[in-house]
C-alpha cells in the first residue's frame, strides 16, 4: 500500500480511530494486524520472509541476553547471518551472478549457476538492517531483549516506517509500544501537517519533476547537455522530495497515535559541504553506517589514513545498499571521495570561506548542490554507459533546447513546484521564527491549510506513483 493513495487514506482513517476507541492492551494487536494488511497489500506471500527473520530474531535477542562469552557472538552471528542472506539472494543473487557470467565469459567459459526471476520484497534493506540493529543493541547491552513476541514484531513491522524508514533503534521505538497514548489534539494537529506537507512534496514537487526528469533520462540521446543538467538537477529535489515526503508522512502518522520516530531529514539542500549533507540526509541510515559499520572499523581514532579509507568503504557500502548496480557503487564512491577531498583540503577552504565573506554561505550552498547534481547522474542512469554520456554531454555543452519534448507551459509548472519547495525550506532554515501553518493565528492558520490544499489539488499529480526507496 503506497500513501499516494486513497487506499491509504481509508486505511490511515481507520486504523487511528481503532486505536484509540481500544484499549491500551488490545493496541499492538491491531497495530500488528493492521501492519501485515498493509505489507501484505504489495504482495502477500512476502510476509513470510518478514516472518523468518522475526522468528530469528526474537529468540536470537533472548539468547544473546541469557548467554555468556562466545555463545553470546556465536548467536548474534547467527541472527546477522539469517538477516544478511536474505537481503543478499533477494537483493543481490542476480546482480553477483551477471558479474560472474561476465567474468567467465572473458576467458570464454559459461555461467552454470542459473539466472533466477526475483522481485525484491518492498523496503526490504529497510527492515532488515532494522531488525539488525536490535540484536546488535542487546549484544552491546543497551537494549533488553524484548519478551513480548508481539511486540518485537510490531517493532519490525510497524507500518508508517516499515517499508522506507526512518530505519529506528530499538532504544527509541521499543518502550514507545508499551506505554499508554492519549489523544492529544496539539499533537494529532502537527502530525496532520506534518502529512500534508509530505503529500505536497511527494505529490507537488517529487511526481510533478519526474515528469522532465523521465523524458530526458528516458531518451537522453535525443537531449542536449543543457537539458540533462537541468534534469538532473530537477531529479535531486524530486528523490529528496520523494523519500523525505515518505518520511514526513511516516512520522506524521506516527505522530497522530502517540509514536515518536526519528527525524531522517533536516533541509540538507541548506547544506554548505556535502559532508554537512550527510549530515542531513536520510540520517536513520547514515547513523546506522557511523555506529555499525565506520566506528567498528575504527573511526577517526587510528590515525588520518584509516579514517579516511573507512569513510571510502563505508560510502562504497552505502550505494551498494541503494541498489544492486555498479552505478550505484560508483555514486557512493563518488560521495567517499568528495568527503576525503573536503576533509584533506579543509584548512585551505576555511580561508576560502573567509575570504568570501557574507557571500560564503551562497556561494558553498551552491557548489555543493552542483557537486550532487554530477554525481546524481551515476545515481538515475541504468547504467554505467549512459552516465559517462550524459556527463560528457553535460561537461561539454553543445547548443540544444531545454524543452524537446515538453512544452514551456508544462515547464513553467516544475518550476513553480521547485520555488515552493525551496522557498519554504530556505524559510525553516534562516527564518524559523515566520510560521504559516503553525501560526497561533488561527485566520493565519487555515488561510495556509487552504492554499497549500489548492496547490495540492491544482498541480499534484494523481497517478499513484510509488515512491522511489521501495525499490530499495
Amino acid at each position: 500500500m503506497v500513501f499516494n493513495s486513497l487506499i491509504f487514506v481509508y486505511f490511515f482513517i481507520i486504523v487511528t480511530t481503532l486505536f484509540f476507541l481500544l484499549p491500551h492492551r488490545f493496541r499492538w494487536f491491531l497495530l500488528l494486524a493492521a501492519s501485515c494488511f498493509f505489507y501484505m497489500y504489495f504482495l502477500p506471500i512476502y510476509i513470510l520472509i518478514l516472518g523468518f527473520t522475526i522468528v530469528i530474531d526474537y529468540f536470537a535477542g533472548i539468547y544473546i541476553a541469557q548467554s555468556a562469552g562466545k555463545k553470546r557472538k556465536r548467536w548474534l552471528v547467527f541472527s546477522l547471518a539469517g538477516n544478511i542472506s536474505v537481503l543478499a539472494f533477494f537483493k543481490y543473487y542476480n546482480f553477483l551472478n551477471d558479474n560472474l557470467t561476465g567474468l567467465l565469459g572473458l576467458v570464454n567459459q559459461e555461467n552454470p549457476v542459473p539466472y533466477l526471476h526475483i522481485l525484491l520484497p518492498v523496503g526490504l534493506s529497510f527492515h532488515t538492517f532494522q531488525a539488525m540493529s536490535y540484536t546488535i543493541e542487546v549484544y552491546r547491552g543497551n537494549q533488553e531483549p524484548e519478551k513480548h513476541f508481539g511486540i518485537y514484531a510490531l517493532y519490525v513491522m510497524f507500518y508508517p516506517q516499515l517499508v522506507a524508514g526512518p530505519i529506528e533503534r530499538p532504544q527509541h521505538i521499543l518502550h514507545q509500544f508499551h506505554e499508554e497514548k492519549f489523544f492529544n489534539y496539539d499533537r494529532v494537529a502537527e502530525g496532520l501537517r506534518l502529512m500534508l506537507w509530505g503529500f505536497i512534496k511527494k505529490l507537488v514537487v517529487a511526481d510533478r519533476l519526474a515528469i522532465y526528469t523521465d523524458a530526458v533520462y528516458g531518451n537522453y540521446a535525443h537531449h542536449s547537455g543543457y537539458s540533462m543538467i537541468i534534469a538532473t538537477f530537477f531529479f535531486i529535489f524530486q528523490i529528496y522530495c520523494d523519500f523525505s515526503a515518505y518520511s514526513d508522512i511516516a512520522i506524521g502518522s506516527a505522530k497522530v497515535m502517540g509514536y515518536e520516530l526519528m527525524t531522517n531529514f533536516r533541509r540538507p539542500f541548506c547544506a554548505k559541504s556535502v559532508q554537512e549533507v550527510w549530515q542531513r540526509w536520510h540520517i536513520s541510515l547514515t547513523t546506522w553506517f557511523r555506529d555499525y559499520l565506520y566506528f567498528p572499523l575504527g573511526g577517526s581514532k587510528k590515525g588520518k589514513l584509516i579514517q579516511l579509507r573507512n569513510m571510502l568503504i563505508v560510502f562504497a557500502i552505502s550505494g551498494l545498499w541503494h541498489g544492486a548496480g555498479w552505478t550505484f557503487v560508483i555514486w557512493g564512491l563518488l560521495n567517499g571521495v568528495v568527503l576525503v577531498v573536503e576533509q584533506i583540503l579543509s584548512p585551505a577552504l576555511k580561508t576560502m570561506h573567509r575570504f568570501l565573506g557574507p557571500l560564503q554561505h551562497v556561494v558553498r550552498i551552491f557548489f555543493t548542490i552542483s557537486i550532487f547534481v554530477l554525481m546524481g547522474v551515476f545515481f538515475r542512469s541504468p547504467n554505467i554507459e549512459q552516465a559517462w554520456t550524459m556527463l560528457h554531454k553535460m561537461l561539454t555543452l553543445q547548443p540544444g533546447s531545454l524543452f524537446k519534448g515538453e512544452p514551456p507551459s508544462s515547464f513553467g509548472y516544475f518550476v513553480f513546484a521547485l520555488v515552493l519547495l525551496l522557498t519554504v525550506e530556505y524559510v525553516q532554515e534562516f527564518y524559523p521564527g515566520i510560521q504559516i501553518i503553525r501560526s497561533k493565528n488561527i485566520v493565519v492558520r487555515y488561510t495556509g491549510y487552504v492554499l497549500l490544499l489548492t496547490i495540492l489539488l491544482m498541480v499534484g499529480v494523481f497517478n499513484g506513483g510509488q515512491f522511489i526507496y521501495f525499490q530499495f
